[in-house]
């Protein structure tokens, strides 16, 4: 019972609580040793090694330390592991959030579109500045979509895998690919395992998390569209979760932008290239609230099965 409690207490708190600004926030500190490395490394010579050797040293730092952490605390009282876990599961979930931002990227269309575009620039990392009405709506549906593999499947898969501190160590590897992980001049090289090592944690998440949006939207038929999609995606795991939501509200996700001024072309995910809108958000933000209860609801049934055992 006991290690179900923090699962259960961290996702309430992140359902009722988001990522509170005014409190430290472990990815800020994450973001601040990645940009610290970054800074120092890369540069000279042997980018790609000093790249890999960064992001092996922080994600390693990053589960050592939470598994020392939790060790500590069971060895002070089996009672205070529980409350300090649930706030590292807290703090590593991030499916709130996102439907808030998203939410708020919508309203801000609404007022105009220079408002949109300073609203999703928030949670994109492309260039937002000379996207249309409706690229901002689908640049905002494709991170959720992206996110709800991201922020809440894969840290729950690797919470089931590897207990608290094989999250924590996901979360430190999904940072890592979300500052250094691009095919720009300047991380090309330097963050080239970042962006692989990320590639790898996700794999499976993307996945799962394609396949519970289905199960969630009641739409099995939709399995072969992610099969074919998916495939499409200049990433190999974005595309599938990207792919699930393009065919449930039946639109066209994809399409090159602008990086850190570079041009990086995407190849298009669905077909029906249509004018995207608030229900489709709403449609999009419920399809992610199921399949997060599902997610959350399966990792509890799991390691209720275990301890049973």
């Amino acid at each position: 019972m006991s290690s179900i409690i923090p699962v259960i207490v961290g996702w309430l708190a992140d359902k009722l609580l988001g990522d509170p600004e005014r409190l430290p926030h472990p990815v800020v500190l994450f973001g601040k040793l990645i940009a610290c490395g970054e800074r120092r490394l890369n540069r000279g010579g042997h980018r790609r090694l000093k790249g890999a050797l960064l992001a092996i040293a922080l994600v390693a730092l990053a589960y050592a330390a939470t598994f020392g952490i939790l060790a500590a605390a069971a060895g002070v009282s089996s009672w205070l592991k529980i409350p300090i876990e649930a706030v590292l599961i807290f703090y590593c979930l991030a499916g709130t959030t996102l439907i808030k931002e998203v939410k708020g990227v919508f309203r801000a269309l609404d007022v105009s579109l220079e408002q949109g575009r300073k609203q999703v620039a928030r949670i994109v990392g492309r260039d937002t500045s000379q996207l249309s009405d409706n690229d901002v709506r689908k640049a905002a549906l494709e991170t959720l979509a992206e996110n709800l593999s991201d922020g809440v499947v894969a840290p729950l898969f690797w919470l089931l895998l590897l207990g608290t501190p094989g999250m924590v160590a996901y979360k430190m590897i999904n940072t890592l690919d979300s500052m250094i992980g691009y095919r720009t001049e300047r991380y090309r090289r330097f963050g080239t395992f970042a962006a692989r090592l990320d590639d790898a944690a996700n794999y499976v998440p993307a996945r799962l998390t394609a396949l519970l949006m289905v199960l969630a939207a009641t739409k099995p038929s939709l399995v072969a569209f992610v099969a074919r999609n998916g495939k499409r995606h200049a990433s190999p795991n974005s595309g599938y979760p990207e792919s699930a939501l393009a065919g449930i509200i039946d639109c066209r996700f994809g399409g090159g932008h602008y990086y850190f001024n570079e041009y990086i072309d995407k190849p298009f995910i669905g077909e029906n290239d249509r004018k995207l809108t608030s229900a489709d958000m709403k449609t999009a933000v419920k399809i992610n609230l199921i399949t997060e209860f599902v997610a959350v609801s399966l990792v509890v049934i799991i390691k209720c099965l275990c301890q049973i055992q």
